[in-house]
């Protein structure tokens, strides 16, 4: 029976030895390229630039790159309307960690402009909040095309600690697929944190009353 180390070695001298091939035959490839060639591949990554900037503009219209409150369950169907990726934090005035999460979504909101980030008074939202079936407070809800897909249901995923950090609340937004994501997702991005890959579960049930529950120990 082989050894695991050697097992381990063969693979990563394998895969070293296809990645130099792949570097190898770019390389090649560029070297064969006339002016004619060149200036057609930089044109092309002149039209990309442009193509992304003009992007980046018409997400800054709708309202990208900052986190905005809004005042009414109108508007959150007006701002999902419009666009395709869409955090929304359901907070209450009261709920201390709902203040932690601002704090994140803020420097979040700002790093990845192909996101919309909101946030909306639970208290102000009994239809969404029964449609959504949000019974903890904090909840983030992550929409793509419109319709929920994943939920953020207190600092569980996180951790379970009000010490978490930005990073680990962008690999868990990454997860869901509603912002791009370059890290590895595979893991949380710090080893005391693994405890984080295991997602908390919301059982799709109509909730009884308006009543909500707190995630903050001091709530």
């Amino acid at each position: 029976m082989a050894n695991p180390t050697e097992l381990l070695s063969k693979v990563l001298e394998q895969t070293a030895k296809v990645v130099e091939e792949q570097v190898d035959a770019k390389l090649s490839k560029l070297s064969e390229m006339d002016d004619d060639d060149l200036e057609r591949l930089k044109e092309r990554r002149l039209e990309a630039l442009k193509k992304a900037q003009k992007q980046k503009q018409e997400w800054l219209s709708k309202g990208h790159g900052e986190y905005r409150e809004i005042s009414s369950e109108r508007d959150f169907f007006a701002e999902v309307k419009e666009t395709r990726n869409v955090v929304c934090h359901f907070y209450k005035n009261s709920t201390f960690r709902c203040q932690i999460l601002d704090k994140h979504l803020a420097v979040l909101a700002k790093k990845h402009v192909e996101t919309k980030f909101i946030k909306l008074n639970a208290e102000k939202a009994p239809f969404l909040t029964q449609r959504l079936r949000i019974k903890v407070i904090p909840t983030l809800a992550l929409l793509l095309d419109g319709k929920t897909k994943d939920y953020v249901v207190g600092f569980t995923d996180l951790g379970n600690t009000d010490e978490f950090s930005t990073e680990m609340l962008e690999w868990r937004l990454g997860c869901a697929d509603v912002i791009n994501y370059s890290g590895n997702l595979m893991e949380p991005p710090t080893a005391t944190q693994k405890s984080a890959a295991r997602f908390t579960k919301v059982e799709k049930k109509t909730i009884r009353g308006r009543g909500f529950d707190s995630d903050s120990d001091d709530d």
